[in-house]
């Protein structure tokens, strides 16, 4: 399917859901997520992002500006992933645990503002990989579109710098705490 199909299906998608919240990260995918549900819902679009002990503060800040530059409203809420039991103990699974406390505060946000869903912005390249926080995301009920319209990671940096994002090219950026073994 070629880009523009795939970028309609996206819009097509995005317009079944009433409202929306947007799990946030500030990367490639959630940013172009978020730039086309901003466009199709407007107002009943919300981004929220996680801040915690691993997020650098330089993702943080880059994440504020584009929420406020696509003109969304961006929630902010604090937490720990270190005080998550079964995250610390560093279980080859520890993204499960990260991924399903991210989807409790976004679920909570969502419900509280009368929210429809909550998106993510895994693309079909995710699945291919060891991602234990899909299933975090499924328990959840969260949503991924991009997988829907069937984007690709490359799909999803040409698509982003079409659209004139500046995350277009930004480079992968795991979890910090992935680093350690």
């Amino acid at each position: 399917m070629a880009l523009e199909a795939k970028i309609a299906r996206l819009r097509e998608l995005l317009g079944t859901f009433d409202s929306a919240l947007v799990a946030f990260s500030g990367g490639v995918d959630s940013s172009f997520l978020l730039h086309e549900a901003a466009a199709v819902l407007g107002p009943r679009c919300v981004a929220l992002t996680t801040a915690s002990p691993t997020t650098p503060a330089a993702d943080l800040e880059d994440a504020v500006a584009l929420a406020r530059t696509l003109g969304v409203l961006h929630v902010v809420r604090e937490t720990d992933e270190l005080a998550i039991p079964g995250y610390a103990e560093n279980p080859v699974n520890r993204c499960y645990f990260c991924k399903d406390n991210l989807f409790v505060i976004c679920a909570a946000e969502a419900s509280a503002r009368g929210l429809h869903v909550v998106l993510d912005g895994a693309n079909v390249d995710d699945l291919g990989d060891h991602r234990p926080g899909l299933a975090a995301a499924a328990e959840q009920g969260v949503r991924h579109p991009l997988v829907e319209a069937g984007f690709t990671k490359d799909e999803i940096r040409t698509a982003s710098r079409r659209a004139g994002l500046a995350t277009w090219d930004r480079p992968a950026s795991p979890c910090l705490s992935s680093r350690f073994p």
